[in-house]
């Protein structure tokens, strides 16, 4: 006989980041949010923000840590916090600590990778940045790779 063992899922809220505004107006607002999340980081490091109907904020999840030059992101890690926060679509932004904010191929693979996952459970990707120095981004979704992305 086999016993199947009976798991509990649980969110655990770690800490909390104060900002000015917790609503996803546009890629500069998520940019405001997620730029304190990279301050003084030496490797790549990727965050996704959940958001409800009305695009406010309602998590972050640290996604990804990598190196200098490279995080590897699934899109498992992306969407599992984003369930269990019953998230009605997510923002992804990772920085690039070179201070470049050009997408690697990797970067544009990860977005379309991701966009699909989103479609397939129900959580639009709205918009994956990339971060650079002194407040540089890049936004997918402002340069028209996103579908259905915010303006």
């Amino acid at each position: 006989m086999y016993e199947i063992p009976r798991y509990t899922i649980s969110l655990v809220r770690e800490r909390s980041v104060s900002v000015e505004d917790h609503v996803i107006r546009g890629s500069a607002t998520a940019r405001d949010i997620v730029a304190p999340m990279f301050a003084g980081l030496d490797r790549e490091q990727c965050v996704m923000l959940a958001l409800d109907a009305k695009h406010k904020v309602i998590g972050s999840n640290v996604v990804s840590v990598g190196s200098l030059s490279a995080s590897v992101v699934h899109p498992r890690e992306v969407f599992k916090p984003a369930i269990l926060m019953n998230a009605a679509a997510l923002v992804i932004a990772h920085n690039h600590p070179s201070g470049s904010v050009e997408p690697s191929p990797e970067d544009h693979a990860l977005t379309h990778r991701l966009v699909k996952a989103g479609e397939c459970l129900g959580i639009p990707l709205l918009d994956h940045l990339v971060l650079g120095d002194e407040g540089a981004f890049f936004s997918f979704a402002d340069h028209g790779v996103m579908k259905g992305a915010m303006s």
